[in-house]
């Protein structure tokens, strides 16, 4: 009888190379001994096999992390409100959990096109965005059974959970149809006319509603809507575009003073623009809210397009110019400034309209909540008037605690922070502006109605984003993530062009698919940009000041998706300045 080891020894060595002749008897022969030593053949995997497996891979995990981060936000937000449920009802009614039942699948709808479209976007974000939504329902449907419990009828928290479909839907489509988010920049003007006419459409006699001492709203027929939350987002899509394509004459700065470089007359008019659009809104509107964000988003993407830390002091200056202006002319504004200064004053706590009622008891709410808060469903948050809109916070507050509060703040925290680092990876010039405007918005509204609840600055009719009721707030805000989450996909996958520069010749890198080149300054801008430095400089000083903006320039660029440069041929005959000793200087 053979002994198998002996026979598992000689049968590799039974294999020699051969020929293409005999390629045949080799691999039988392969098989065999194969076959006799019980180990399996071995196989050659192909590089393009090996790179298929491995994303499909990585696509299966990306699935897993998405999936499982939601179903943690699913499952916390059913657990508050399955708390909520028994302690003010005693059981879930069935519309409830239809309508959640909906809300969860359009939820798994979304993820799964995330993770098929947008794979190397920021995985955190959706489900932070269904929790806070989660949340929201769930302090809205406690409120409404307290307004039931006290003879009124509200159904508040059904119709959030309509709008949360909504959101969820047109979510869905724009991940589907949004193939390239510079494809926005085509209709930047289209998007400011309509931004200003939603801005306009609240102060229309017969359109636009006054809630709460603020003209914000437009009622048609049983709707109710909130159009500064649209205009927002059409408004940073123009502002983005507008300030990449003139961010060249934006970089070029004026005169020096206090080591800062302020800008020239002549790059005031935007801001100027901005800044009266902005005392408009809050002269007709009364709302400050809607106006500093509107204001702020703008001055926040001008610095980024031109890194000019002047813009952010010109910026604050003239905003509190306009509020100085606004509190000495306008009596309803100034009644606001009175209440912030003087919130507890005994004869502002008992005005009947215009009092501090409201803002005093969304302070006592915050305080009976203590660090943990008294137990969703115990408090009593309607006693603060608007607790489901304006003073959510309040209630929340209150029912949830201090410690709740913080968390909230930090999950805004995620979603800013996910717009700024996807704006600094991203290499096109348009979506970084696009990115940080959106999160520039995002973080001023917060502030608005955090600080105004906190007595921080004035009262303000902005909402809290995603918690607070009303269908406007939710479905802009979840267009607005959905953008950050393109945005960053963008940047992850590399699609967008790159270049590295080495001179003044450009050289294209491959990214992707794609091959193009950056745009730096344009030969208008470093023309002006030398003449400015000419006088105060001398000759070599200005070619060495021109040098060094360059390389500024183009170590922080925007880039643009277009595949020519800005900057053309440099010759002596285009220009005054002498580019021929500029080179010269350069060598020396």
């Amino acid at each position: 009888m053979t002994d198998p080891n002996v026979e598992s020894s000689e049968a590799p060595q039974s294999f020699q190379p051969s020929d293409s002749s005999h390629h045949s008897t080799d691999e039988q022969q392969l098989l065999l001994s194969a076959f006799a030593t019980g180990s399996p053949t071995q196989t050659t995997v192909s590089p393009s096999e090996k790179t298929d497996n491995e994303h499909r891979s990585h696509k299966i995990q990306d699935l897993l992390g998405r999936s499982f981060l939601l179903a943690f936000a699913l499952l916390l937000g059913l657990f508050l409100f399955w708390q909520m449920m028994m302690r003010v009802h005693g059981s879930i009614p069935r519309n409830y959990i239809i309508l959640g039942l909906l809300d969860a699948g359009l939820c798994i709808v979304v993820l799964v096109l995330l993770n098929h479209r947008l794979p190397k976007s920021a995985k955190s974000l959706m489900p932070i965005c269904v929790l806070l939504s989660d949340i929201g329902i769930a302090e809205i449907t406690r409120i409404d059974y307290e307004q039931i419990s006290n003879g009124v009828n509200s159904d508040i928290g059904l119709r959030q959970m309509v709008w949360f479909a909504f959101a969820l839907g047109i979510s869905a489509l724009l991940i589907v149809f949004l193939h390239d988010y510079r494809s926005l920049r085509k209709i930047s003007y289209a998007c400011m006319a309509i931004g200003l006419a939603l801005l306009i459409c609240p102060m229309i006699p017969g359109l636009g509603e006054d809630i709460n001492g603020a003209q914000v709203w437009i009622h048609i027929g049983p709707f109710s809507c909130q159009p500064s939350e649209f205009a927002k987002l059409f408004l940073a899509i123009f502002f983005a575009a507008y300030l990449f394509d003139r961010r060249d004459s934006l970089a070029v700065g004026g005169k020096v003073f206090m080591k800062i470089r302020w800008p020239r007359l002549r790059d005031f008019g935007p801001l100027a623009a901005v800044w009266i659009i902005s005392m408009l809104v809050l002269i007709m509107e009364h709302d400050l809210g809607i106006s500093l964000m509107l204001f702020a988003m703008y001055v926040g993407m001008l610095y980024v397009a031109s890194n000019r830390k002047s813009w952010l002091l010109i910026g604050a200056v003239a905003f509190i110019i306009g509020v100085i202006l606004a509190d000495r002319i306008f009596p309803n504004f100034a009644n606001r400034v009175t209440i912030w200064l003087n919130p507890f004053s005994q004869a502002l706590y008992d005005k009947s309209y215009g009092g501090s009622y409201q803002i005093v008891q969304g302070l006592f709410g915050l305080a009976a909540g203590g660090l943990f808060g008294i137990g969703m469903g115990a408090g009593h948050p309607t006693i603060t008037p608007f607790a489901n809109s304006d003073f959510i916070y309040a209630s929340l507050g209150e029912e949830t605690g201090f410690v709740t509060l913080v968390v909230l703040l930090i999950l805004y925290l995620t979603i800013i922070a996910t717009g700024f680092v996807a704006a600094m990876h991203v290499t096109d010039g348009f979506g970084k502006l696009l990115a940080s405007g959106l999160a520039f918005s995002m973080a001023f509204q917060i502030f608005t109605i955090v600080g105004g609840i906190t007595l921080v600055i004035p009262l303000t009719g902005v909402t809290l984003p995603y918690i607070a009721a009303g269908g406007s707030s939710l479905i802009a805000n979840w267009i607005l993530a959905i953008l950050i989450l393109i945005i960053d996909n963008a940047a992850h996958v590399g699609h967008v062009p790159q270049v590295t520069w080495h001179g003044f010749k450009q050289t294209p890198r491959t990214v992707g698919d794609d091959t193009s080149v950056t745009d730096t300054m344009s030969l208008e801008a470093i023309k002006e940009y030398a003449e400015a430095q000419k006088n105060a400089s001398g000759r070599h000083g200005a070619h060495r000041a021109v040098d060094n903006e360059i390389t500024h320039s183009t170590s922080s660029s925007l880039s643009d998706d277009s595949s020519t440069s800005l900057i053309p041929q440099l010759d002596s005959e285009s220009s005054d300045f002498d580019l021929t000793d500029w080179e010269s200087t350069r060598h020396e």
